[in-house]
């Protein structure tokens, strides 16, 4: 199962925000992604789609898109 949660890291500890359906000691894998509010980042990540969509969305690729659909 995968679940995203938001915590807050204090005391040493991470303390989820909310409730976590899980039964009593089950074994989790831990991922940690900051959920900071900086402005460079969010800007490298709207290029970085804004290229991606240039890259997926062309009409040359709409070629395959007939193919695709017989």
């Amino acid at each position: 199962m995968n679940l995203a949660i938001d915590a807050i890291y204090e005391g040493g500890k991470l303390r989820p925000l909310a409730p976590l359906i899980l039964p009593e000691n089950t074994l989790v894998r831990i991922s940690v992604e900051t959920a900071d509010n900086d402005a460079g980042r969010r800007e490298w990540l709207a290029q970085g789609k804004h290229k991606l969509m240039e890259t997926w969305d062309n009409e040359a690729d709409e070629v395959y898109n007939a193919l695709l659909t017989k």
